[in-house]
Order: structure tokens, then sequence, then C-alpha cells
């Protein structure tokens, strides 16, 4: 068994539109505050909301980490609960970014698949942070929105082979305050970890008993 750390990104949202002060990156900072344990090791990074950056920062996350698991955060205005996503999509972006772009393709990545969902039972995630009585509700989704968020999700998914988790939050005190959103953010980190462990240790024995 590698007892190595294992190596976790994530990743929150900056400025745009009427989010002058972005509730993900803020939640982000106080995850980094509370860490993941002394088994992990944790990178946080700001994205800022422009696609082009995304297609050459997502990238190279990937390659500088090799991380086990790499968790992106982004804020609805929609949102009233912390909201696991299950899957990314590949076509329909037309809003454009802080840099007034959108990708002529409107796709992500040309000739990739339609949709790609996540490795991490999102359903497995929710009910096992729900039981746990944190105070702050959690939801899933199937539609994380066509933009910055859904385009981001996807272009990881794709190139993780699905090893990757996107999350919204709601607006700052709309209910919860960065704080609670932190403590989300642990506890939901935490349990797609255990979830891959558990995976990845059911393989372990298939190929050990093969």
């Amino acid at each position: 068994m590698d007892n190595s750390k294992r190596t976790v990104v994530v990743t929150g949202f900056g400025p745009f539109g009427e989010h002058t002060v972005n509730a993900s990156w803020v939640a982000v900072q106080e995850l980094k505050k509370l860490g993941l344990g002394s088994e992990v090791d944790l990178h946080v990074y700001e994205v800022p909301v422009e696609y082009q950056t995304v297609q050459s920062l997502v990238p190279s996350l990937w390659k500088q980490y090799h991380p086990q698991l790499v968790v992106h955060v982004g804020v609805s205005g929609m949102a009233t609960t912390v909201t696991l996503e299950k899957c990314g999509r590949n076509h329909g972006y037309k809003g454009l970014d802080n840099s007034s772009f959108c990708p002529d393709s409107q796709c992500c990545i040309v000739g990739g698949p339609d949709c790609i969902n996540s490795v991490i039972d999102m359903e497995s995630v929710c009910k096992r942070v729900t039981a746990s009585g944190l105070g702050v509700s959690v939801s899933v989704s199937k539609d994380a929105g066509r933009y910055l968020c859904d385009f981001t999700y996807y272009t990881s998914l794709y190139l993780s082979h699905g090893r990757s988790a996107f999350i919204h939050v709601p607006p700052l005190g709309k209910p919860y305050s960065g704080e609670d959103l932190g403590r989300a953010l642990q506890a939901i980190v935490q349990e797609m970890l255990e979830l891959l462990a558990q995976a990845e240790e059911k393989i372990h024995c298939q190929q050990h008993f093969h």
C-alpha cells in the first residue's frame, strides 16, 4: 500500500458580473485554512472567468500535480444549497466571458463526447454528507449551466477520465457564510476521497484474486 500523501487540487473562480466577490473562491480559501487532514496535500487556485485561461490552466494543473482528484467550485446566483454536479457538457457555450470572448465552436473540445460523468457517485456523497449533520444543505444536479463552470468541469473530466468533481455554492449570506461553505467543502471532498479510495481498494482486490 502506498503511504505517500494524496494530492488534491481545488479551484474557485474570480469575480464576474454582479459577483464582485466570488463566493466560490472565498469558500476555497476557507477550505485551505481548514485543510483536508495530514494525509492530503491540498493546493488551491483562483481561476479567472475566461475560456482561454481555463483551456491552458486546467491541463497545467493536472500535469504539474498529477492529483488524485481535482475539485472545481463555482458560484450560482440561483443556488440555495451546495450543489454537487454529476456531469459536464461539451456544447452550447454562448455566454461571453470577462474578456467578452466565447469559443467559435461553442464547445469545450471539438469531437469530444457530448457529456462526461464524474466517476464519483454524487448521490452517495450527498447522502453521506447530509447524514453527518453538517448544517449545510447539499443537493445533486445534472446541469452545471453551460458557462465557465460547466466549461471548466467538462475540460477537467475529459483530461482526467472522470476523476474530477464540480461543486456549486450559493452567493455569500444566501444563506451561508464563507466559513459554512468552507466546512461543507471540507466534508464533501473528504467523502469523495473516501469513495475513491474504496473503489481503488476494490479494483486492487479484484486484481489480486484473478
